[in-house]
């Protein structure tokens, strides 16, 4: 379970522009830093470089999607990914969900997590796909979440 805290913390990084924040960004409080360190545990947030300085994991960011929030991991050249990319935009619109497409060739976790088996498919912070989507399945899925 997340905690208040947390969220705002998470959700920091999705100011424009926030792809590494300081502690000094997220609240030097004692619960800010102790929040921090939680989510780093769990791996939400990853270290950088810079001192007290994080980045947000594919994991943090899912922890907070709303359950209209879809998220499709891919990369550059799949034919499945452009495939279910195309089945699913009338859904989309459809129940206007939200469509936010990851390149897991930018991201060495991403890469060795889901290699060759794209797209994958979230909605909200559940898997609902792999390499190809059940159009129907989804649409009961998306009807499901606006309850």
């Amino acid at each position: 379970m997340i905690d208040p805290t947390e969220r705002r913390i998470l959700l920091a990084f999705d100011r424009p522009g926030a792809r590494a924040l300081s502690l000094a960004d997220l609240g030097e409080s004692a619960e800010q830093t102790h929040a921090v360190a939680r989510l780093v545990e769990r791996g939400w947030l990853r270290p950088t470089e810079t001192l007290a300085s994080y980045t947000r994991t594919e994991d943090g960011r899912l922890q907070i999607a709303g359950p209209r929030d879809v998220t499709i991991y891919s990369r550059p050249g799949c034919h499945l990914c452009e495939e279910a990319k195309t089945r699913l935009a009338p859904l989309l619109e459809e129940f206007g969900a939200r469509l936010t497409e990851i390149n897991i060739d930018e991201d060495a976790q991403l890469r060795a997590l889901y290699g060759y088996d794209v797209p994958v498919i979230f909605l909200g912070t559940r898997k609902v796909a792999k390499h190809r989507v059940d159009l129907a399945q989804f649409r009961r899925l998306l009807a499901c979440s606006s309850v």
